[in-house]
């Protein structure tokens, strides 16, 4: 495949000038990642944002891929000594796959068919015969073919028709017919399977069910899909099958004889042995595929905002993982979120000892001159909560309750272990919930994304995509707030642009041996860290108090020589620079455009200057639950304060402190019609919302922010 076309493609498919598809194609192909050339290649992209040249990627991988099908396709026909100019034409120029698949069909090599058998009976012939329609009688045709194990004419007719069946079923048009059909009138068809009426209640609401699936979204597609792998369901995907048939008929049938019935009835065996269920197949697939896009990301956007929630910074903190029987964890980290001492306490039943507990809180807080302390919101966490409210410190201490999910999994595995080989799991734990409140970022990376649980029927989607998304966006928001150089962890630099995970292993090793980094030309010096890797990662790796205050900023070194220039012009020092507002406005941006820089680049400087290395998150607000502790103190009506927790295609979930979260329906989100639940809220937004529904029984607790 040319390259000009599949830029032109790329192009027309996302409504991107297609000189900015092929630079962004060039600079992919050299080795430049979709955050770095997003941040510092904007003219030659056209200022493509991250997710249009994240697109552009993924589309060239994709008709690669093709092209690489193409050429398989192309040697296998040639083999056979049946690649015409024409096919081989109509092969280049295809870039659809369900329909290039089709073009190789008559070609592609088969297990024995009903009509391979025929045809090596002989009745071929037969069966041409027939699809001409001729006026003379089939029956007495057919009576010259009993021979090679056919015993009479009804055997040969029905040897032709099997026949007849594949040519149908193997023809462009008709495939295109009937893919039309499917297209606009195909339904989805639930039935609960024989038996399964109570193990499958879950899937209750798809027992007896029909719907155009043109109109079914992703998640109920998920979940019928989930109840039919489970066994609970059988689905049909089919459009009217009369109809169908006829349409085909229209394509071969021309008159009304003999040999015209034998046709229409290897029609009618052709759509229902062949033709429906490989459609079915290519829609049940397509519609698996727009389900798992649509929830993949649902859940990329759930963990973009997670990951780029507000982190409280650099402070002390005491972290505690509550629990009853077993107790509660109590970690001290500084302000780098070392672990300084860990401990017990038994505050809640069976033991209560809470005075004593309070009396330890104290101590370690008053010992280790703690700012913050963050509650896990798992088991126990509203009663250790409110222990910890009642204790009448000396300082105004900010305390939080943070959300635990996946901090078991962190603890159990390898880079806990690494981190803390003397320490169990409920020590290693505690740690995680008190560094996510220091930097949720910096600590979520460490933990496989589909263990955050912030998506919808993250195990039913494409595993292979949902990990290849998940890690974009851990890219994506990595880069975007920067990395600080000296205290980030190796799970944390290997997601910084350019950098992997030996390479990332090899600054650990640098800071280990040589102290911590004060200038980034130091990196140059990291092994397997090469001129295109130092381009590519410096800019994203930030080093507090450094000697040029610019490798503290997201300028990137290739700029640095502007900046320097800026300076020299406006009479003063870089430094000055970054802190005088007056200086900085008095520059005339268009006097620094140089060949590699344009004005887009000059003005990010500029902006850059105006704070250097400014944390680009929001600022961490303290929040209170409402005076609930369990769904039994609910009613109807009351409004409670809450925090969004998940957010899908649906409607949101809000934690309100009854640990049973409670479900926003989208259309009880806003007083006017919405499409997408991120149009009202985001992930981790504190918010009232009102009870409108209590099923205690099967743990529903439905709510409405209308009103509020």
């Amino acid at each position: 495949m040319q390259l000009t076309e599949v830029i032109n493609i790329i192009g027309n498919q996302l409504g991107i000038n297609q000189k900015a598809v092929l630079a962004t194609i060039k600079l992919l192909t050299e080795g430049a990642t979709v955050p770095f050339i997003a941040r510092y290649r904007k003219e030659i992209t056209y200022s493509l944002d991250e997710v249009q040249i994240e697109n552009i990627r993924l589309l060239n991988l994709k008709y690669a891929e093709l092209e690489k099908r193409k050429q398989t396709i192309l040697e296998t026909i040639k083999e056979q000594g049946k690649l015409t100019a024409e096919l081989e034409k109509a092969i280049l120029n295809c870039w659809d796959t369900n329909l290039l698949e089709d073009i190789y069909l008559p070609y592609k090599p088969k297990r024995k068919t009903k009509a391979s058998i025929a045809k090596e009976k002989g009745l071929e012939p037969l069966a041409l015969w027939i699809l001409k329609e001729n006026n003379y009688s089939p029956d007495i045709e057919a009576a010259k073919y009993l021979k090679n194990g056919v015993q009479n004419e009804d055997e040969a007719l029905q040897g032709a028709r099997d026949i007849i069946a594949e040519i149908i079923n193997e023809e462009l048009k008709v495939r295109n017919i009937v893919r039309n059909q499917f297209e606009k009138y195909a339904k989805v068809y639930g039935k609960v399977t024989k038996g399964n009426e109570l193990k499958g209640i879950n899937f209750k609401d798809y027992f007896n069910y029909e719907e155009p699936l043109s109109k079914c979204p992703s998640h109920r597609v998920l979940a019928m899909f989930r109840g039919e792998k489970e066994g609970f369901l059988k689905l049909a995907i089919e459009p009217d099958e009369a109809i169908s048939i006829q349409k085909i008929a229209y394509q071969f049938i021309k008159r009304n004889n003999d040999s015209s019935h034998q046709i229409a009835l290897a029609i009618k065996d052709g759509y229902k042995r062949l033709l429906a269920p490989s459609i079915e197949t290519e829609f049940r697939n397509i519609a698996k595929a727009k389900a798992d896009n649509e929830a993949i990301q649902v859940f990329s956007e759930n963990l973009k905002q997670l990951l780029l929630s507000a982190p409280l910074g650099s402070k002390r903190i005491l972290a505690i993982d509550p629990g009853f029987k077993s107790g509660c964890k109590v970690v001290c980290l500084n302000e780098e979120g070392k672990l300084l001492e860990d401990d017990v306490i038994y505050p809640h039943e069976p033991q209560k000892n809470s005075q004593q507990a309070i009396a330890k809180i104290v101590f370690l807080v008053e010992k280790h001159n703690i700012e913050a302390i963050a509650i896990g919101n798992g088991t126990a966490g509203r009663e250790t909560e409110d222990l910890i409210k009642s204790i009448p410190f000396k300082n105004d201490l900010q305390i939080f309750m943070v959300n635990e999910n996946g901090a078991s999994v962190y603890s159990a595995s390898e880079i806990a272990r690494q981190e803390f080989p003397e320490k169990d799991v409920t020590v290693r734990g505690a740690v995680s919930i008190g560094r996510r409140l220091a930097d949720p970022l910096a600590e979520l990376v460490k933990i496989d994304a589909k263990a955050i649980g912030v998506g919808q029927y993250q195990h039913d989607v494409d595993q292979n995509k949902l990990k290849q998304s998940l890690d974009t966006v851990v890219q994506l928001c990595v880069n975007k707030v920067g990395v600080n150089l000296n205290t980030a962890s190796k799970s944390l630099l290997t997601y910084v642009s350019g950098l992997g995970e030996q390479t990332a292993q090899n600054i650990i090793n640098f800071r280990n041996e040589n102290g911590a980094f004060t200038s980034r030309n130091q990196l140059k010096k990291i092994p397997r860290l090469g001129e295109k890797a130092f381009e590519q990662c410096a800019a994203f790796l930030r080093i507090p108090n450094a000697k040029n205050v610019l490798d503290n900023s997201a300028v990137h070194p290739e700029s640095y020589s502007i900046v320097e220039k800026m300076a020299t012009q406006s009479n003063c020092t870089i430094a000055h620079l970054t802190t005088n507002e007056t200086i900085r406005k008095a520059i005339k941006p268009e006097s620094f455009i140089t060949e590699k820089a344009g004005l887009l680049t000059i003005n990010d400087i500029l902006t850059e200057l105006n704070k250097p290395g400014l944390d680009p998150r929001e600022t961490l607000k303290q929040f209170s639950f409402s005076d609930v502790k369990k769904p039994e103190d609910l009613y109807v009506g009351m409004i409670v304060n809450g925090i969004v927790t998940n957010i899908t295609k649906f409607g949101c979930f809000v934690d309100i402190g009854v640990k049973q979260d409670g479900m926003v329906h989208i259309s009880q989100m806003a007083d006017k019609f919405i499409s997408d639940p991120n149009q009202v809220v985001k992930l981790q937004q504190q918010l009232q919302v009102k009870i409108i529904e209590i099923d205690l029984t099967r743990k529903r607790i439905a709510l409405t922010l209308k009103g509020l």
